[in-house]
């Protein structure tokens, strides 16, 4: 079994997380609950299951992030898809996290979690560089965050991502993440139960500076599929009670 040091930075300052090589088969106590997500705005969900909380994506509030409010909640946990304003902003974080930000395979207080990387732009990743799909079971639920994932899945990442009950996926577009056909193409290979839209354009926008569109566009693009609007920024999950066919949610931010 293999054992590696991952230094990660959070709240006051360095921490160190022992992360170890592990698989997904293995069932622990902290899965038998369900999972709630709620959505801080851009990619950035909190979620809270098993008694442990995951933070993925805080960001900087500007650009298309600019009228959010800082997303500084208590977590366990941080999980980082990139180093760039909008999905790797750590500092002022409530607390003192774990933090992880690079692809591998991890454990945490029971939950296995699996970080893989992909590129973060159409150019392969020479113009944002790779993005950390981050992968992991939580309230007995299949997670899959896409982040800000730009390039088609592959056959080897698709092996590694497996079929997820709910994916987080980008959709407005820009030069570093899904636009709506190809956040379109992505739940084609995916197959996920459950689709929740990320990274899109609302009124939190900087006009002059955000470059990506709303969700309208992804959700006339998915027609056939099931969708429900929802008028809360929370939705709970049970592994019992997921849609059998893909099923589209979309959460509103409380402004």
């Amino acid at each position: 079994m293999k054992r590696r040091q991952l230094m990660g930075y959070a709240g006051a300052g360095l921490v160190t997380a022992v992360v170890t090589n592990v698989g997904f088969n293995q069932k622990v106590n902290a899965q038998s609950n369900d999972v709630s997500i709620q959505w801080l705005g851009h990619t950035c969900f909190l979620f809270t299951g098993g008694g442990i909380k995951i933070l993925v994506n805080p960001f900087r509030t500007r650009g298309c992030t600019a009228g959010y409010r800082p997303p500084q909640v208590e977590a366990n946990l941080v999980l980082i898809s990139s180093q760039l304003l909008d999905e790797g902003a750590v500092e002022g974080l409530p607390g003192n996290p774990k933090l992880v930000y690079q692809p591998g395979v991890y454990e945490f207080q029971g939950i296995k979690f699996q970080g893989i990387a992909v590129d973060h732009d159409r150019k392969g990743g020479k113009q944002f560089g790779k993005n950390i799909v981050w992968r992991w079971q939580q309230g007995g639920v299949n997670i899959l965050h896409l982040g800000g994932a730009a390039a088609p899945i592959s056959i080897e990442q698709k092996i590694l991502m497996g079929r997820p009950d709910v994916a987080l996926v980008p959709v407005g577009g820009s030069a570093k993440a899904y636009n709506a056909t190809e956040a379109k193409e992505a739940i084609a290979i995916l197959n996920p139960k459950l689709v929740i839209p990320t990274h899109y354009r609302t009124k939190a926008a900087d006009p002059a500076t955000c470059d990506i569109t709303p969700v309208d566009e992804f959700i006339t693009l998915m027609q056939g599929t099931t969708v429900k609007r929802n008028n809360t920024d929370t939705i709970a999950l049970n592994p019992k009670t997921l849609p059998t066919n893909t099923a589209i949610e979309v959460l509103t931010y409380k402004f």
